[in-house]
């Protein structure tokens, strides 16, 4: 192809108003995939197509406290099974939350206990379900996927047994930052501020007000052009949010499984392994 006609391609893939879109997928290419939400208090899961629509109903179960690998590979195996039999998929997207690189995970604030240093979750949950290929990263990244518009410099929040963050320019996923463990307030980190335990203690009400003062501070730290704010307790706000910020349902944390398989959404990271971020079903 010469330069032309890929400028000429580029340039039809903007909509009239100038904003990129994100391109859908084949769904012939991939049909099933088993997206897999994990959570401080519940794990999630459901079959989604291609382009992320729910083909099955979520199935949910409480996450096990202490949580040691084998312990959540087990749970979400007993979780996905009647899923797997059924459906048979291919592919298995998990939104993890913890720091995770290159499908392993480095940290897991929120599951209780110690060893879950540089844990191939991933690889271990594939060979329990017969190897299928596994993608796996942040929880708040994958929910993301399912809000983001693709449109410049996009900001995801995410509130619920703690704070997650994700960062996107132009649809793709920009490096993990762990903004959540950094100190906002009298030396307290995000996760201390505005987590569930922290909604507790303060009330419903003091705690939107941190919220508040947590938008104005990522607002100047970051400059988006878009705020979404997810998870469970987002649903817990009653302030007027900003033009520019808006609430993402907390079940899409699943639809945004598919987009794990869309190259173009992950190659700017070097959160997948370097074997598959140019490579897969959507080229």
């Amino acid at each position: 192809m010469t330069r032309t006609k890929s400028a000429a391609k580029t340039t039809q893939a903007r909509t009239k108003a100038g904003k990129r879109n994100i391109a859908p997928a084949t769904p012939a290419v991939i049909e099933n995939i088993l997206a897999i939400d994990i959570g401080g208090t519940g794990l999630k899961a459901a079959i989604v197509d291609a382009d992320g629509k729910m083909r099955t109903d979520r199935v949910r179960v409480e996450t096990p406290h202490p949580c040691s690998p084998d312990l959540l590979v087990e749970t979400l195996y007993k979780l996905v099974k009647p899923l797997v039999e059924q459906y048979s998929p291919a592919h298995v997207s998990i939104g993890f939350p913890g720091f995770v690189r290159n499908n392993r995970v480095f940290t897991a604030p929120h599951l209780g206990m110690q060893g879950w240093s540089d844990v191939p979750l991933a690889q271990m949950l594939g060979e329990r379900l017969g190897n299928p290929s596994v993608r796996m990263i942040n929880d708040a990244e994958m929910q993301g996927f399912a809000a983001i518009e693709g449109n410049g410099l996009e900001f995801v929040l995410t509130l619920g047994t703690g704070a997650g963050t994700a960062l996107f320019r132009d649809g793709e996923l920009m490096p993990h930052l762990e903004l959540a463990h950094h100190p906002v307030s009298k030396k307290r980190a995000y996760d201390e501020y505005i987590g569930e335990a922290a909604r507790r203690k303060a009330g419903n009400q003091r705690w939107n007000q941190r919220i508040e003062k947590i938008i104005g501070i990522l607002e100047s730290l970051v400059h988006y052009d878009k705020l979404w704010i997810g998870g469970g307790n987002a649903a817990r706000l009653t302030f007027d949010l900003p033009p520019n910020v808006a609430i993402v349902p907390n079940e899409r944390g699943l639809e945004g499984g598919a987009r794990l398989w869309h190259p173009r959404s992950v190659r700017e990271t070097r959160q997948l392994p370097a074997a598959t971020q140019r490579t897969g079903a959507f080229e």
